[in-house]
């Protein structure tokens, strides 16, 4: 039995767009992360391809996605093998938490099996909510008997009051991901994994879910909040806001997007300490000040936000004594941390992948990847699908000659690049589809020729029966006398002669 599986993710953000790789082991239950590859969404000509986490540009978004799908194919941990499926991230602007109470009485003490909670959480999903779809279902909480229960399986139960949260975003977001990964890429999407949780199981640990933390992810121009409490999610929203508001607050400066976001990564600081006071430009021709005043500003601004998730949750900051954990392109802006931990008023650190999974490239950085990894981690559990194929190419007898000739050809290069080099191996599956064309265009040509050649023969075996009585009827006054019935038609004339002329009847012979 196969017990690894290759696992693809996409995620398409509103800056850029990433795929990954990882060989999930069933057997020790190890992720391997085996490649990475991203595609940027800035500038002029694709800037506006994704926004706010929505794909607005399907063509230009395509063409990005096929760029990482070849970069994945080709990488040397899983070339010759082909992407047929992958998992795909669901996150954007519109997606938010809803509330939903189910309850259940039972006449006797009933167990509270996989089966009830189920039953439980389709009924919820059953909610309807106008223009918005439903991706996901959560428990928040669960009431057995007036106790709360992190897992209710199995316990003894008179009634059951389960709060959940439905997990929902406007049509368009899975609909737009369908049209490019399914019918511009021909990709089959084996699973749609909801970001802002994935995120979330992988840089955060049981202790700090149980306690109460928020986790953070300060995107391009989203910014996603998830605060956890008692085990469950308790509030999920997502902010339209992000680091490129930034970024076009400095180009008021009269740089271009580009020049800005570089200028915010290399010189940016969240948490500048005396914006009034002017200093010299430095050698490179930049005002610091002037840019860490709008930078400052901006960032300010963007706290505040995320503080206030806490009142629309009902919550304090007491409630999440392990504090904030952020992930993010922009939690990498130098001082946003600090100052995100000053206004809290609560402790923040940097979310990073945990738990059984190894980066195999050295390339890739496990914090700048998150989003992208924690979708894979997310397909491993649970019932994994096959997203990759091997390609198998078997030579018949008939073909020896024709490959040897054809490895012959390669010369130098073939030796070099190898049976098992992914260059070769396209060349072969070339070789082969163009003999399957030629055989299926034989077999059809032969197919005509056989259905012509028995209608030949049918229209001769008519012509011929035809022929076989018409020749009958004009032969029946021409049978040879030599035959029985020949013999019998001769007595018969003379015997018509005779009675004819009575007088030659002879008695005897009569």
């Amino acid at each position: 039995m196969e017990q690894q599986k290759y696992i693809v993710a996409i995620e398409i953000g509103s800056s850029k767009i990433k795929g990954a790789i990882g060989a999930f082991d069933t057997a020790k239950n190890i992720l391997s992360v085996l490649a990475v590859e991203e595609e940027s969404l800035t500038g002029d000509e694709l800037g506006d391809s994704v926004r706010y986490g929505v794909i607005q540009n399907v063509d230009k978004v395509s063409n990005a996605l096929n760029r990482i799908r070849r970069k994945l194919e080709n990488s040397p941990a899983v070339a010759p093998r082909k992407i047929r499926g992958v998992y795909a991230a669901v996150g954007g602007r519109s997606m938010v938490s809803t509330p939903c109470e189910v309850t259940r009485q039972f006449t006797d003490d009933t167990e509270v099996t996989e089966m009830v909670f189920d039953q439980l959480r389709r009924e919820a999903r059953q909610t309807p909510l106008p223009e918005r779809e439903i991706v996901d279902v959560t428990t928040r909480e669960c009431l057995i008997n007036n106790m709360n229960y992190i897992h209710p399986v199995g316990v003894i139960a008179r009634n059951i009051k389960a709060t959940f949260n439905l997990i929902s975003a406007k049509t368009p977001l899975r609909r737009n991901l369908a049209r490019v990964i399914s019918d511009r890429i021909g990709l089959d999407i084996n699973g749609y994994i909801v970001r802002p949780l994935a995120e979330a199981n992988l840089v955060l640990t049981d202790e700090e879910k149980r306690l109460g933390t928020m986790m953070v992810d300060f995107g391009a121009e989203t910014i996603s909040v998830v605060i956890y409490k008692n085990g469950a999610v308790q509030y999920l929203s997502t902010l339209p806001i992000g680091s490129r508001n930034i970024t076009r607050d400095l180009m008021t400066l009269n740089y271009t997007e580009e020049r800005a976001d570089d200028i915010k990564k290399l010189a940016g600081n969240a948490d500048y300490q005396d914006p009034s006071r002017r200093g010299p430009r430095t050698p490179d021709g930049l005002d610091y000040t002037e840019i860490n005043n709008h930078v400052a500003a901006r960032s300010g601004e963007i706290i505040a936000n995320i503080q206030a998730q806490l009142e629309y949750a009902d919550l304090k900051a007491t409630d999440i004594p392990c504090g904030i954990v952020i992930v993010g392109g922009g939690a990498k802006l130098k001082g946003f941390c600090s100052l995100l931990g000053t206004q809290t008023n609560v402790k923040v650190r940097i979310g990073s992948p945990s738990g059984l999974i190894r980066i195999e490239d050295a390339r890739i950085q496990p914090n700048d990847a998150v989003d992208v990894i924690s979708i894979l981690a997310e397909a491993a559990k649970g019932m994994t699908v096959e997203c990759m194929d091997r390609p198998m190419t078997t030579n018949t007898p008939e073909d020896t000659s024709a490959a040897t000739s054809d490895d012959d050809n390669l010369g130098d290069e073939g030796s070099r690049i190898g049976e098992d080099s992914p260059a070769y191996l396209r060349k072969k599956e070339k070789e082969r589809r163009e003999r399957e064309k030629r055989e299926e265009k034989e077999r059809k040509r032969a197919e005509k020729e056989e259905r012509e050649r028995a209608k030949r023969e049918a229209k001769e075996k008519e012509k011929a029966e035809e022929d076989y009585f018409a020749e009958e009827e004009d032969e029946e006054d021409k049978i040879p006398v030599s035959s029985f019935w020949g013999g019998i038609k001769n007595r018969i004339n003379k015997l018509k002669d005779k009675v004819a002329n009575p007088e030659d009847v002879d008695d005897d012979n009569f």
